[in-house]
């Protein structure tokens, strides 16, 4: 105990000196503790029985992981609104410590490195809606049947279901048997192995993961679903959605096969083909859940029907199928060590969308889309946020971290290159959980070039660069202005058609007119996410 005290506080102390205040349940979520350190996960069984009229969820969770060290303790989480019925092992009932939604179990003797493990972790309660999308939601219909559905990340699944609730490590599979009224339907991740009706008026569904997955990942979508289904090549594409929106379904879901081909194309195979890829009608505007994507948006193209960007394109498509659906690759298949480094599954998603645009409309629409991704872009704080606490990044993740791949493609300047290298990217760090450094480490190896500052600039720090620009009488002066220091990246110049690349630094260096013409200095600013600033 005194060695988990004595890391809380380093913690804090480190946080509280980039004058950030957070909470000790903040670190209890955020931090990779001895007690979760010291483990391997390898395996869940998540038994759960929903109770809609009650809004009470019942069950177990069989946990099964590897040792990494010696101890006899580890973290479980689960949301202090829930009851811990009791936590076996070995047919022992165990001791445990709760802190917040943290919970220390304590072990009679000693657990040995190497040495496999398993509890089995029972636990009740009644509900609560926490967090943007409630965790775990009961509703209705627009029939006014029971729909319930599960959306917890930021909150954390540990929200409604006992789990080891923090990013770096993932089971290598697991199961879901879930138990409903006979009359509705329970869709979750991976392949559904059987029903069965139960005879007390339930139904259990038995659902198969094949792959390592993410806590928040894990969903329930329980309502009264109808299903149709079509493929793509050797992956099953399954959509269950209301009876009622089952022909709108039809039209608008028929986005999804050409998408996952673009998909395909550019960032390698459809991860998850054994568990194959389903599209779910839920209550909420959507969310990346792993081979079982939720879909709100109304059956609409744009965002709630809007051409939320503002240039014409994204009513050209759904954007929550297209979104949601790219965090398949980036999210789901890899993510990110950390949610400090959460641009690693929302910048790269969102990226996505600009790859499918480019992808099945053409390079100038995919080039204006990109472009309206700038007014959204605050630059606020740095994308990068402080590692070891459960607090997620600002939006600028998203949009600034689209337009800074944007920016890096066009760094490279070698469209061949740029595919093959976000192909492998995708491949390289397949069911991996990686962090920035493993990004820059990368991209520098691949291209043999630094592009450390380049990276740095626009992750770690508020500011976008600055190229400062002046005319004299025989020539432009040109350099970067940024935070980091020796930083180092071309720029184009010149109509989009027809551009000369320069290499600016951090010192003036100066163009010369019979180089670069004064009339002909136009900065290539929708290839690049700058500020370009004349001086006079």
């Amino acid at each position: 105990m005194k060695k988990l005290v004595l890391l809380i506080l380093i913690s804090l102390i480190s946080l509280y000196s980039q004058q950030k205040i957070f909470t000790l349940a903040d670190t209890l979520r955020g931090s990779y503790g001895p007690f979760r350190s010291n483990n391997d996960l390898t395996y869940y069984h998540l038994k759960v029985r929903v109770d809609p009229e009650k809004k009470y969820i019942s069950g177990s969770n069989i946990i099964k992981w590897k040792m990494l060290k010696d101890d006899n303790r580890i973290q479980i989480d689960l949301y202090d609104h829930l009851s811990i019925d009791s936590i076996i092992w070995k047919n022992k009932k165990l001791l445990y410590e709760r802190i917040y939604n943290a919970v220390f179990i304590d072990f009679p003797s000693e657990l040995k490195k190497g040495s496999l493990q398993e509890i089995e972790f029972y636990y009740s309660g009644i509900t609560l809606e926490k967090g943007r999308f409630g965790g775990i939601t009961f509703k209705q219909d627009s029939l006014g049947n029971h729909w319930i559905n599960t959306a917890c990340q930021n909150i954390g699944a540990s929200v409604w279901w006992p789990n080891k609730d923090q990013q770096p490590d993932e089971v290598d599979s697991m199961m879901m048997s879930v138990e409903v009224p006979e009359d509705l339907v329970d869709v979750s991740n991976g392949r559904l192995i059987s029903k069965t009706i139960l005879g007390d008026g339930y139904a259990r569904f038995v659902w198969k993961i094949n792959y390592p997955i993410n806590n928040y990942s894990v969903s329930l979508n329980i309502g009264k679903y109808v299903h149709f289904s079509e493929s793509l090549d050797d992956v099953t594409m399954d959509y269950y959605v209301m009876s009622y929106n089952l022909e709108r379904a039809k039209n608008q879901f028929a986005q999804a096969k050409p998408m996952l081909a673009c998909f395909e194309k550019y960032f390698g195979d459809y991860p998850f083909p054994k568990d194959g890829y389903k599209l779910i009608e839920a209550p909420y505007t959507g969310m990346e859940h792993q081979s079982a994507v939720t879909y709100g948006n109304l059956f609409k193209n744009g965002y709630y029907n809007k051409d939320w960007t503002g240039v014409g394109i994204s009513t050209k498509f759904d954007y929550i199928i297209i979104h949601e659906s790219g965090h398949e690759w980036f999210g789901n298949s890899v993510t990110a060590n950390d949610i400090s480094d959460a641009w690693i599954q929302e910048g790269w998603c969102t990226y996505s969308e600009v790859v499918y645009v480019e992808c099945m409309f053409g390079y100038v629409d995919a080039l204006k889309y990109v472009n309206s991704y700038k007014p959204k872009v605050k630059n606020l704080e740095p994308i990068i946020g402080p590692k070891g606490v459960n607090v997620w990044p600002g939006n600028d993740q998203y949009f600034k971290g689209a337009l800074f791949l944007h920016t890096l493609r066009n760094i490279v300047n070698d469209d061949d290159l740029w595919w093959k290298l976000i192909f492998d990217y995708a491949q390289t760090f397949k069911y991996k959980n990686i962090w920035t450094e493993d990004v820059i480490k990368y991209f520098n190896t691949k291209t043999g070039k630094d592009f450390t500052s380049i990276f740095d600039q626009y992750l770690r720090f508020k500011n976008i660069p600055t190229f400062e620009y002046k005319f004299t009488e025989k020539g432009t002066e040109v350099r970067w202005v940024t935070d980091v220091d020796f930083f180092l990246m071309p720029v184009k110049i010149g109509k989009l058609s027809k551009n000369k690349v320069i290499n600016p630094t951090n010192e003036w260096q100066k163009i010369l007119y019979s180089e670069i013409p004064k009339e002909e200095f136009i900065v290539s600013d929708i290839l690049f996410y700058i500020n370009a600033v004349e001086v006079k």
